[in-house]
């Protein structure tokens, strides 16, 4: 069985002990019942990540010693990023957690005229944040030291405007496509991936996904929900270039 794994905040410690956060402090002490020389591991979010043991738990402090780097590799080597039509708040936070399981790199959530989910500010900025706790949970249990970027919600025209001179292949899933996924060319500079919302795209804006340069991609016969064309696409990213073709 795997040691326990706890998202620290950056920096993580150059010396030889170092105590955990609160949250996670909690979570090894009265969640797990964790006990003195039980191993852990620790990652900062940004690629680093230690092994290392308990050496005092109680109350609300865990402390750790014999720290030592892990190097070990998970990351894709197919940089993808997915833009994700905004849709109900169970589903996206199932397409979050999953997205950061296959090893997304960034996630960017789009309104568009149908989307279900229509967020304030206010509430645009609740959500981030709980998309963010559900990203780290998801890499605390799969293994990735690097957290997914999460942006916040933008309109689905201003997004295409940001990304229309960005590098990389640009794949969007419809069931109007005639394109096939494993006939396009190997992406070079990664790839972005754009799933509509659940009553589909406008004619409008499958126009405007086609002048930004998105090529229309259709995955089987089968009319797929948001939620799994999502993931499907991204698993079979990973098949046929990323990290499930190593």
């Amino acid at each position: 069985m795997s040691a326990p794994r706890f998202y620290c905040p950056p920096p993580l410690p150059v010396g030889t002990r170092f105590e955990l956060p609160r949250a996670a402090a909690h979570h090894a002490h009265r969640v797990l019942r964790l006990r003195v020389n039980d191993p852990v591991q620790i990652f900062d979010g940004e690629g680093n990540a230690f092994d290392a043991r308990i050496d005092e738990i109680g109350g609300k402090r865990v402390v750790l010693r014999e720290l030592q780097a892990r190097m070990a590799e998970v990351e894709s080597p197919l940089r993808i990023t997915l833009a994700q039509a905004m849709c109900g708040s169970e589903k996206m936070d199932w397409v979050v957690q999953k997205a950061t399981e296959l090893g997304v790199a960034e996630i960017c959530p789009v309104q568009t005229q149908r989307s279900v989910a229509k967020l304030s500010a206010d509430r645009a900025d609740k959500r981030l944040l709980h998309w963010h706790s559900i990203a780290t949970a998801a890499c605390e249990q799969c293994g990735r030291n690097v957290l997914p970027r999460i942006r916040a919600p933008q309109d689905f025209g201003a997004w295409l405007a940001e990304i229309r001179t960005a590098p990389g292949a640009r794949l969007a899933l419809h069931p109007d496509g005639v394109a096939a996924l494993h006939k396009q060319p190997p992406p070079q500079d990664g790839v972005t991936l754009l799933i509509g919302p659940e009553g589909g795209f406008g004619e409008e804006e499958i126009e405007m996904a086609r002048f930004a340069g998105f090529t229309l991609i259709r995955m089987g016969k089968r009319v797929l929900r948001t939620e799994t064309a999502a993931i499907a696409g991204i698993a079979a990213l990973q098949t046929l270039w990323g990290g499930f073709s190593v």
